[in-house]
């Protein structure tokens, strides 16, 4: 198979300077191809992109998608930390891994990152209370209070909890304002019982029918 293809230069958008040659490319060679005219394209330059969606109209309308409520927990040194996130999701089956994208500027996911390891507590109709708690600023411990147990990662698992899955971090990502954290899932488990859901800024349940 012989591959076509133009070298590219750098000289900034919208300057247009003329390509040397074309070029094959047949796996074993790159070689100019004789006679071939001189290509004119436009250069590539780094530009900071402008969106045109309202933020509000954006949350406004990303509110319709009703996401489940978990809160992320992990060890800030000696300390139990969490924080409340909606937008939590499984990535692989084989193998197991999940992901969650917390804010660029939480202090919380900061201190739980150095750890290593975190758990995604997912709350059950009756945990509203805990959902508001790690979603807040908090002025003393968010656990105070709060019954908890650590499981394989030693990331707290909070009791009560509709299900709960233990991970050690395999990578973060940016993406725009916010984080995306890749887990491998070391251990988890569940019990039957009715989820929290969040829907256009209110918290809610559903029962299958």
């Amino acid at each position: 198979m012989v591959n076509l293809r133009a070298r590219k230069t750098t000289a900034p958008f919208p300057e247009v300077r003329t390509h040397p040659r074309l070029f094959i490319d047949d796996d074993r060679h790159t070689r100019i191809v004789p006679g071939s005219p001189p290509l004119h394209l436009p250069q590539t330059r780094s530009v900071e992109w402008v969106s045109a969606i309202d933020p509000k109209e954006f949350r406004n309308v990303l509110g319709h998608f009703p996401t489940g409520v978990t809160v992320v927990t992990g060890m800030d040194g000696d300390e139990p930390a969490g924080l409340t996130i909606g937008s939590f999701t499984s990535v692989s089956l084989d193998p197991p891994m999940v992901g969650f994208l917390p804010g660029k500027g939480s202090s919380t996911w900061e201190a739980i990152q150095e750890s290593g390891s975190f758990c995604v507590n997912v709350l059950g109709n009756h945990q509203a209370d805990e959902c508001w708690t790690f979603a807040k600023p908090a002025e003393g411990s968010r656990f105070d209070g709060l019954a908890w147990h650590a499981e394989s990662t030693g990331s707290p698992v909070i009791d009560g909890s509709l299900a709960w899955i233990d991970c050690t971090i395999n990578e973060v990502h940016e993406m725009g304002d916010h984080l995306f954290v890749l887990g491998d899932v070391v251990s988890l488990a569940s019990k039957d019982g009715d989820p929290l859901l969040f829907f256009k800024g209110g918290l809610g349940t559903f029962a299958a029918s």
